[in-house]
């Protein structure tokens, strides 16, 4: 080839790149995740998105002007995704409001206060432009525990049952009346006996909204039969109770949406949860690997390189999820992650053991002892917590068990004998009333 066709060729490369620029990127999906906590729009692009957004506080709505693009099918999607029962979005408007800017009306249920953020392509993700909707006045986990426990106890009693005199819901109402600051770490006081109090059990189903968790070979999500365990587990626990004690479960997510790590620690705390149960199905890079696994915290390294692989694998959840690393209080919550206490570690391994007996009575273990590593989500300092991984959705056998509505139901049968089990051998700690 000529010099000089050399240098054609390349003055029309750079005035493709040009014309590309030029373009901007292009709306290639977009999401909706409503929740309680907090309503989410994602918005995937195959380029940095630049956008300005406007809060109106009557009628309250948000505008947000994203530029460089045009308006286009996926991005029109918008308006049909919005539920009736969301609880923060009643509407959404878009139109091309100017050259190369489509402008974004989100009209809103209450006042909130929106986190819009962009992150990097990650996983099977492009560019995203994430837009958090959060109340003003935020959600407060054991308000809502509250609520749903007194609903539950009105459909079951009859309504001219005397009161009881031992009322650990009362007890448990009149703390939170106080809004108390989260507990600091404490020396752990057992009570013997009969506790006269409610019995609190945070379950924490893995990933969620944008993160799916691992993915099975027959399409199988990880998010969701985690949930699905989730709720078999959540009805065997609120049906029962410990040494006369009532039990109830708190879940960190009950739908399908994304929850910060430290978010489901800092909720776990803020009802005081007497044990953390987070539970996983793990993958691995081969269909090979079966049986399921029980982790505790390690405060140094890794009891194995497969455990260290799988903290790792499982602390990633929050750049798959979409996390606003500018928050102001993320440092905050971090900081609280790294309290965890050799005392919390002693009773998540013997939690953990319990469980794992459990479990392999009704499948196979992956190994015989509980692992321990840097787990992020384990790392509340005063409450006994364990990631359980029920099985390899990798496999294609395991995923087809997962999904199998009876071993569902042996596999929570298993995990709620394991939590009566430790009770039985540690009873729950005092809660500080002074906190």
């Amino acid at each position: 080839m000529k010099r000089r066709d050399v240098l054609k060729s390349g003055t029309l490369v750079l005035l493709l790149g040009t014309w590309e620029l030029a373009r901007g990127a292009t709306i290639v999906a977009v999401r909706m995740w409503p929740a309680p906590d907090y309503s989410r729009v994602t918005i995937e692009s195959d380029g940095h998105l630049t956008t300005r957004q406007t809060f109106i506080g009557q009628p309250p709505r948000l505008a947000v002007d994203i530029e460089g693009i045009e308006l286009n099918p996926a991005l029109r999607e918008l308006v049909a995704q919005v539920k009736p029962d969301d609880p923060n979005i009643a509407g959404i408007r878009v139109g091309q409001y100017a050259a190369n800017v489509v402008r974004l009306v989100i009209d809103l249920k209450q006042a909130i206060k929106p986190q819009v953020f962009t992150l990097e392509p990650v996983a099977a993700y492009q560019h995203r432009l994430v837009l958090d909707l959060y109340p003003k006045e935020a959600i407060d986990p054991l308000a809502a525990l509250i609520a749903e426990r007194l609903k539950a106890k009105e459909a079951v009693a009859p309504a001219s049952a005397p009161r009881s005199t031992a009322d650990p819901l009362g007890d448990l109402i009149a703390q939170h009346t106080a809004k108390p600051p989260l507990p600091l770490p404490a020396v752990p006081v057992r009570l013997s006996g009969k506790t006269d109090r409610l019995i609190i059990i945070a379950l924490d189903p893995g990933h969620g909204g944008e993160d799916p968790g691992a993915i099975g070979p027959g399409g199988t999500r990880e998010k969701d039969v985690v949930l699905r365990l989730a709720h078999r587990l959540r009805d065997r626990i609120n049906a029962a109770s410990m040494n006369g004690n009532t039990m109830h479960a708190f879940l960190t997510r009950d739908a399908d949406f994304f929850v910060p790590l430290h978010v489901r620690v800092q909720k776990a705390r803020q009802v005081q949860a007497d044990l953390f149960v987070s539970i996983h199905a793990d993958a691995f890079y081969t269909p090979r690997p079966q049986g399921a696994s029980v982790f505790a915290l390690s405060h140094g390294g890794a009891s194995s390189s497969a455990a260290r692989w799988m903290a790792a694998k499982e602390n990633k959840a929050d750049l798959i999820g979409g996390l606003n690393v500018k928050a102001k209080d993320r440092q905050v919550q971090r900081a609280l992650l790294d309290m965890s206490t050799t005392a919390q570690i002693n009773d998540s391994l013997k939690l953990g053991s319990n469980l794992l007996t459990e479990i392999g009575r009704v499948g196979k273990l992956h190994k015989a002892r509980v692992e321990q590593a840097g787990f992020a989500v384990l790392k509340a300092p005063d409450i006994p917590s364990v990631l359980v991984e029920a099985a390899f959705i990798s496999n294609p056998e395991e995923e087809t068990k997962l999904n199998s509505n009876a071993y569902q139901e042996q596999l929570a049968d298993a995990l709620m004998r394991g939590i009566e089990g430790y009770f039985s051998k540690n009873p729950p700690l005092a809660r500080n009333r002074s906190v």
